[in-house]
């Protein structure tokens, strides 16, 4: 099997998502054949360093034997059973982990980051009714937020390009000010920018409480929005304001969670547990280290007691076919292990400085906004903004980072690397000095 066989083939029989399929008349798809580390190889044995970890998932590297071998010993024991009416060691064990991590508890599981969207938004609206205020029905998220594809998570989505063409289709919701520090004022900073934003998040909640079930958020940063950080004092102010008004507060960790910002969930950068700050929240990505499909949402006892009832219409009525399955649960369960023997967050810090200090270099280039540790804490997340009038320059940029064999995927203007845990300092150095030669070939 070579690249161009594979290529051939995929284009005859593939849909690939979040493409428009005809410019792969000019951008032609990479076939993938092996893992290992932070490198991907195509079938001609080209190899790419995996910077944005596969969309994000990617914690400990391509072919992690420890997250291998167990789910090879799962696979001798028990490959799936339904979830309704059975259980199994895996999914009460992951469960446990995640209800200490957390603070919350009964675990709710679905397949990817929109179903656990879908699950959180459900299950708010549900409690409101399940307890007489039925008037509880409507959302609000942030501007520029992103949750999902679904219909419930894409309601919420503030992203035209995903959102417009589904409008009617779509239940209604109100987008609040984003607290993304590049929209502050000059002279402003991150704090007291974040401080407007939930004043004017107070003022409609003040208004509007009455008929609002949740605000749904990603903490401390909006990816899909350019990697758009803002402070931890508008977590805390959030939580006083739902918990002032009886609304739900939920945390949209798909992205963030499992260490992405330094800590092992963003709200902790804000409070002292999840708990403290949110009503539910939502994971995936990460939570298996990228092997399998897993999504996970937790909630209040408060919540789950809303449902407990004799009456079976006041169940959670929501299922997935592969709900908990103990496959992705057992790799689960191996990414949380690497997180408690190999002192992740702790040796995170010492790289996310390393990786701070090695991308000075880039401040030659026509950047602004550059988001570092050094900034709001966003542990392994860098980005930086590019000062170019180029309407291409995504996609050339893209082009241009795979001519240096690495796998970089720009949104709009903005540069980012979200690496696997395990990249060492040499494949830094690669890492950066090919995203220098990139951006310069995309200006």
């Amino acid at each position: 099997m070579n690249n161009q066989n594979l290529l051939n083939r995929s284009l005859k029989s593939v849909w690939h998502p979040c493409t428009q399929m005809k410019q792969h008349e000019t951008y032609p798809l990479i076939p993938i054949q092996r893992g290992d580390g932070v490198w991907l190889y195509d079938a001609d044995g080209k190899r790419y360093l995996d910077s944005v970890s596969s969309w994000w998932v990617n914690l400990f590297g391509h072919n992690n034997p420890r997250i291998k071998d167990a789910i090879k010993l799962q696979l001798d024991t028990l490959e799936h059973v339904m979830l309704a009416g059975f259980t199994h060691e895996p999914v009460v064990e992951l469960s446990e982990k995640l209800a200490k991590l957390t603070g919350l508890g009964h675990a709710f599981y679905g397949s990817d980051g929109a179903s656990a969207t879908e699950i959180a938004l459900k299950m708010s609206f549900h409690y409101w009714r399940n307890i007489g205020k039925v008037n509880k029905t409507k959302f609000i998220s942030l501007q520029n937020s992103y949750h999902g594809e679904t219909l419930g998570a894409l309601s919420v989505t503030d992203v035209a390009i995903f959102k417009d063409t589904y409008a009617p289709l779509l239940m209604q919701s109100a987008q609040m000010p984003s607290p993304d520090f590049r929209l502050a004022e000059a002279g402003e900073d991150a704090e007291a920018f974040a401080l407007r934003c939930a004043q004017a998040l107070e003022n409609y909640v003040a208004a509007h409480h009455a008929d609002l079930a949740a605000f749904i958020i990603e903490p401390l940063v909006q990816c899909a929005a350019g990697m758009g950080v803002y402070h931890p004092a508008y977590l805390r102010r959030v939580r006083e304001i739902c918990s002032e008004y009886e609304v739900h507060l939920i945390a949209d960790e798909i992205a963030v969670g499992f260490g992405r910002t330094g800590t092992m969930f963003a709200c902790e950068q804000a409070a002292n547990s999840v708990s403290d700050i949110a009503d539910f929240i939502c994971l995936s990505k990460g939570i298996t280290g990228g092997y399998l499909p897993l999504s996970a949402v937790l909630t209040t006892d408060k919540v789950y007691q809303a449902f407990y009832d004799n009456s079976t219409v006041r169940g959670f009525l929501h299922s997935h076919s592969y709900t908990g399955n103990p496959l992705a649960c057992s790799a689960a369960l191996a990414t949380l292990a690497i997180f408690e023997t190999d002192s992740i967050l702790q040796n995170n810090q010492e790289k996310s400085k390393l990786i701070q200090a090695k991308m000075q270099v880039l401040t030659d280039l026509p950047i602004k906004h550059l988001r570092t540790p050094g900034l709001q804490n966003t542990g392994m997340i860098f980005a930086f903004d590019v000062d170019t009038q180029n309407a291409q320059f995504a996609k050339q940029c893209y082009q241009a980072a795979i001519k240096h064999d690495l796998l970089l995927r720009p949104i709009g203007h903005t540069v980012y690397w979200m690496p696997p845990y395990t990249i060492g300092e040499d494949e830094i150095d690669f890492m950066v000095n090919a995203t220098l030669e990139a951006v310069k070939c995309s200006l």
